[in-house]
């Protein structure tokens, strides 16, 4: 897959193995940002230890209000190799870590999935959680049937020309719709165990943008008449203006309290009421080094 990159619904075709690029901007090998326990994802997911979160450098999503674009867009990371990789998730374990916290996983699939065999064969035994924009194949998801445990999708968008114009890429609403009910397939809907820790399951995040932008109406619709209406759904409020947000007049602003209510209030009336929000706490973070 990585000769003719067919990962991602782009279809770039690089051959990265040859060192070319695609949208991701990544070659042949993975990059990472930083790692470590974090306190600042949903409830089920940092239980009292943290969920042990690795950050992939790059997206193949060009979201132009991203607030960790130093990672994402401008490549803040070092290059790792799949032993690397390994080493890291067992380190989040032995910290005592409820799970594998997969951040930006989509282009580099192959990696993670080399890194988990030495890392299983090393003794990793906590859930996997691929926690990705939504932008993902479902072929490529196909693969992980039964490798993953936790799915955690974003779904940004309800209209195509509002998706072509924020994140570059116009056939986002399908295709993310696509992946969801894949997502759902696999794993069902979210489950916690007695201590309130996530094992398995769907949850789905959902960002809060001004002017209904987000199409949160027609998203929870979605999630409660072709999803679950047990889908366990985090309707995010902390969108500000980051990266190229304030030279763009929709979304230039914060959203208001009454635009968030509304939100809430348009997941209720579809039956969602596995709602969540996560800790206000920043992400701890280790830098590599």
């Amino acid at each position: 897959m990585l000769v003719n990159c067919c990962l991602c619904p782009r279809q770039c075709r690089a051959n990265r193995l040859a060192g070319e690029s695609g949208e991701c901007q990544i070659t042949a090998q993975a990059m990472v940002s930083s790692y470590g326990p974090h306190f600042g994802e949903e409830a089920p997911l940092v239980g009292r230890h943290g969920s042990g979160t690795i950050f992939f450098t790059y997206c193949n999503l060009h979201c132009r209000f991203c607030q960790n674009y130093t990672i994402s867009q401008l490549g803040e990371g070092d290059t790792v190799d799949r032993r690397e990789l390994a080493r890291m998730m067992l380190s989040l374990q032995a910290k005592g870590c409820h799970n594998i916290n997969l951040v930006s996983p989509t282009h580099v699939v192959p990696h993670i999935l080399a890194a988990l065999v030495l890392a299983i064969d090393g003794g990793l035994q906590l859930p996997i959680v691929y926690n990705s924009g939504g932008y993902d194949s479902v072929e490529t998801l196909q693969l992980l049937d039964g490798i993953v445990d936790i799915y955690m999708p974003d779904m940004k968008y309800a209209d195509e020309k509002t998706a072509e114009k924020l994140s570059g890429i116009k056939t986002y609403p399908q295709v993310n719709r696509a992946a969801v009910i894949e997502m759902h397939r696999q794993v069902g809907d979210l489950k916690i165990d007695e201590t309130g820790v996530a094992q398995r399951g769907l949850l789905v995040r959902h960002l809060v943008l001004p002017h209904r932008l987000a199409g949160t109406k027609e998203t929870v619709r979605f999630l409660a008449q072709e999803v679950s209406t047990n889908t366990y759904l985090n309707i995010m409020d902390q969108y500000h203006p980051c990266y190229q947000a304030s030279a763009i007049r929709p979304i230039a602003r914060s959203i208001t309290g009454d635009e968030f209510q509304k939100a809430v209030d348009l997941a209720h009336q579809q039956g969602l009421v596995r709602l969540d929000r996560p800790h206000p706490s920043p992400p701890l973070r280790f830098i590599l080094r």
